[in-house]
């Protein structure tokens, strides 16, 4: 081996030693930070949940009672409605299938053909007999 090959093993050894430790420090140190940094964000995020919690009972105080009260029965009435309307959709999609229902039966043979010459033994009613050239 030439001494330019001993001193580049030495460089990339100490390189890499290097690079280990580092990496060992900066693990060390980011589970030491890694839950301080959880807790911050959990404490930044409560403080946004309380502050819009706040807001919302800011507005809701500018709001006359009797705003409020009208609104949750005008919320009410606006529910029942779509309700009644749903229901009325919901009735005429099950008058409508069994009328459907009814029809298809009304078209249906109520029993099997006899069997023709063309036709064999083992194909049933409900079977198709399919040629192909």
């Amino acid at each position: 081996m030439t001494k330019k090959q001993v001193v580049e093993n030495d460089v990339v050894e100490e390189v890499t030693s290097k690079v280990a430790e580092v990496k060992e420090d900066f693990e060390e140190k980011f589970e030491e930070v890694a839950p301080k940094v959880k807790s911050l964000l959990e404490e930044f995020v409560d403080h946004q949940k309380r502050a819009l919690e706040e807001t919302g009972k800011a507005i809701e105080a500018l709001l006359p009672e009797g705003f409020k009260e009208h609104g949750k029965n005008a919320s009410k009435e606006f529910t029942k409605g779509f309700k009644v309307l749903v229901d009325a959709a919901q009735a005429e999609l099950e008058k409508a299938s069994r009328e459907l229902d009814k029809q298809f039966r009304a078209r249906q043979p109520q029993s099997a053909p006899p069997a023709s010459a063309d036709r064999p033994a083992t194909t049933g009613a409900n079977k198709v007999k399919v040629q192909v050239d």
